[in-house]
C-alpha cells in the first residue's frame, strides 16, 4: 500500500468545498439589472475565481494515477477504478432524474421522462456533468501511463506543452481538432503528474504559480464582468470552461499552494480535512439534494456575502453527513466512489 500524501487530503477539500460554492451560486448569476449591482458581482467574482474545483479533482487523479508504479492489470483496474465511478454514476443519475421532476409546484413525471430520454448524451442533474468527461478519462489512463513510463520527461514537458497551447486556441475561439473535449480534458493528467512529481517543492517556484493563477483568475472575472455589462446579460464567452488556459493556470495554483502548506497543517486540522477528503466525491454528489429547497423556494434573498457561505455550510454538512452514513454500512457504501 503506498504512504498516504496529506495535501491530496486538502486538495480535495477546497475543490469540494469550491463546487459547492459554484452551486450555491447559481441563482444569482443571470440576475444583472434585477439585483443590486454589487450583490451581482460578488456572486460574479466567486463563480470566478472557483473554476478550478472540478479541473483540480482530474489533476489529482492524474497525480496518483501517472505516478504509479504497480503492473497494470486490467481487471483490477475495470472492477476497482472504472467500476468503482460508473456503477454509483449510474445509479445516481436515476435518482436524479426522479428530482428532477420535482418542483415546489409537486412532482411532473414528464420531466423525468425527458430528462431519462436525453441521458445518453446530458446529464440528469446539472452536477452529474463532470462524470461525462471524467468517466472517459480511464480509458485513456493506461496509455498515458505506458508513455509517462517509457518516455523521457521532456517528452511529457512537450506533450503538456502542446496540449496548454491548444487551451490558449480555445479560449479565444480558434476552433479545429485540438478543440475537442476528450483531448482537453485529458491534459490535466500528464499535467497533475509533472506538479506532483516532476516540479520543485520550494518558495520560487510556488510563488511563480501563484502569480500566474491569480492573474488568470483576476483577468477571468473582469472579462465575464466586462462581457456581460456590454451584452447587458450574463455572458462568459468561453472563460469559466474547464478546458481554457486561464482555468489551467488557477487549478496549478491550488495544487502546488496545497503540495506547499498540505503537508504542514496540525493534526486536529488533518483530522477534519481526511473526513472531508474521505468522503468528497460523496459531498459532490449528494450536497445538490441540500440545495433543492434553497433553488426551488427562492431561499437565497439576501447579499451573497452571507448568503453563499451559508448554504455552503448547510449543503456541504448535510452531504458529509450522507455520505459518512452511507459509509458505515456495506450495503450502501457502493453507492458513493
Amino acid at each position: 500500500m503506498r504512504e498516504r500524501v496529506q495535501f491530496f487530503d486538502l486538495l480535495r477539500c477546497v475543490a469540494a468545498v469550491a463546487v459547492i460554492a459554484i452551486h450555491v451560486l447559481a441563482p444569482y448569476r443571470h440576475e444583472l439589472g434585477s439585483i443590486p449591482f454589487d450583490q451581482w458581482v460578488t456572486a460574479i467574482g466567486v463563480n470566478g475565481i472557483s473554476r478550478w474545483a472540478v479541473p483540480v479533482f482530474i489533476l489529482i487523479t492524474g497525480a496518483l494515477m501517472l505516478s504509479d508504479q504497480r503492473p497494470f492489470d486490467a481487471k483490477y483496474y475495470v472492477k476497482r477504478r472504472l467500476g468503482k465511478v460508473l456503477l454509483p454514476f449510474i445509479v445516481w443519475s436515476l435518482f436524479y432524474a426522479y428530482l428532477s421532476g420535482w418542483t415546489a409546484g409537486g412532482y411532473d413525471s414528464e420531466v423525468t421522462s425527458q430528462v431519462l430520454s436525453e441521458s445518453l448524451t446530458h446529464s440528469t442533474y446539472y452536477h452529474l456533468g463532470f462524470f461525462y468527461y471524467f468517466i472517459p478519462l480511464y480509458f485513456v489512463i493506461p496509455l498515458l501511463q505506458i508513455f509517462v513510463r517509457r518516455t523521457s520527461d521532456e517528452a511529457v514537458y512537450a506533450l503538456v506543452v502542446v496540449w496548454l497551447f491548444t487551451s490558449v486556441l480555445y479560449l479565444y475561439k480558434i476552433d479545429g481538432p485540438w478543440s475537442n473535449q476528450f483531448w482537453l480534458y485529458s491534459g490535466y493528467l500528464p499535467l497533475g503528474y509533472l506538479l506532483f512529481k516532476k516540479v520543485p517543492l520550494n518558495k520560487t517556484t510556488v510563488g511563480v504559480f501563484t502569480g500566474f493563477g491569480a492573474t488568470a483568475l483576476l483577468m477571468t472575472v473582469i472579462s465575464v464582468i466586462n462581457l456581460s455589462l456590454e451584452a447587458n446579460e450574463y455572458t462568459v464567452a468561453r472563460w469559466l470552461s474547464y478546458k481554457t488556459f486561464n482555468v489551467i493556470l488557477a487549478a496549478s495554483m491550488v495544487f502546488m499552494l496545497c503540495r506547499y502548506f498540505g503537508e504542514g497543517l496540525s493534526e486536529r486540522t488533518r483530522k477534519v480535512v481526511g473526513l472531508i477528503s474521505q468522503n468528497s466525491l460523496g459531498i459532490y454528489i449528494l450536497h445538490p439534494i441540500f440545495l433543492w429547497p434553497m433553488k426551488e423556494f427562492g431561499w437565497y434573498q439576501g447579499h451573497p456575502v452571507w448568503v453563499i457561505p451559508v448554504w455552503i455550510v448547510i449543503s456541504g454538512a448535510g452531504a458529509l453527513l450522507l455520505s459518512w452514513l452511507f459509509s458505515r454500512s456495506e450495503k450502501t457504501q457502493w453507492l458513493l466512489p
